[in-house]
């Protein structure tokens, strides 16, 4: 699907209204982002991305190698509203985005280094389709404190579907309810929960949130 850009074809057929980033902007995107890595980013062994929700459990790239890392000064909040995808106008969702403050524990992913712009479009049109993040160069450590610079995308706080931290209750409800042509907003939380915890990374409020969203959805559907 990524290959042939059919994911950008299915959003505008289902959803006409939604302003879209071309190919050649995530081209240039990507230029400037090599262009501007840091001098320790050796792209001969390929290129690190930083995996914090949906890129753990379904890439849609080749990955040569994964690490547990922490990321330091970010951490993962459900800050992106989603009325697309996992949601929909009358149904919205939530997506996970990285906002300051704190730290978040992932996986980095390495790109092999053959054809690495070329993989790299591919998340590219995945992840900025609609322009809700930011591409970025972070540190990573790993476990056992060795640094290594890294890609990722953080939630953009100028876009349209950006929202402030939302009441757990808020959260819980958009979670449980959102849903939309690719699927809905709990799988995307119960796959990314199950992905960390099957790394070992046991993010006490994303368990938390599963729990509730899961007995909510349980609760809807006895009720049915």
């Amino acid at each position: 699907m990524l290959e042939r850009d059919e994911l950008r074809q299915a959003l505008a057929t289902a959803h006409p209204g939604v302003e879209m980033v071309s190919d050649a902007q995530m081209q240039r995107s990507i230029h400037t982002m090599l262009a501007q890595r840091p001098a320790n980013a050796d792209l001969d062994a390929g290129a690190w991305v930083f995996g914090y929700g949906s890129l753990l459990w379904n890439p849609c790239v080749p990955v040569a190698e994964w690490l547990d890392v922490l990321l330091y000064g970010f951490h993962r909040d459900f800050r992106i509203r989603l009325t697309h995808g996992r949601g929909s106008a009358e149904a919205p969702g939530l997506m996970l985005g990285l906002v300051p403050g704190g730290s978040c524990r992932g996986m980095a992913l390495r790109l092999p280094p053959d054809d690495v712009e070329h993989e790299l479009l591919m998340i590219w049109r995945r992840e900025m389709l609609t322009g809700v993040y930011t591409p970025r160069w972070v540190t990573l450590y790993d476990r056992a404190g060795a640094s290594l610079p890294a890609m990722t995308f953080v939630a953009n706080a100028e876009h349209d579907s950006f929202c402030r931290r939302l009441e757990d209750a808020t959260v819980i409800e958009m979670l449980a309810t959102g849903h939309g042509m690719i699927g809905s907003a709990a799988e995307y939380l119960n796959s990314t929960v199950a992905h960390l915890d099957e790394q070992g990374i046991h993010d006490r409020r994303l368990r938390t949130l599963r729990a509730r969203v899961n007995a909510a959805v349980a609760e809807r559907r006895a009720a049915d």
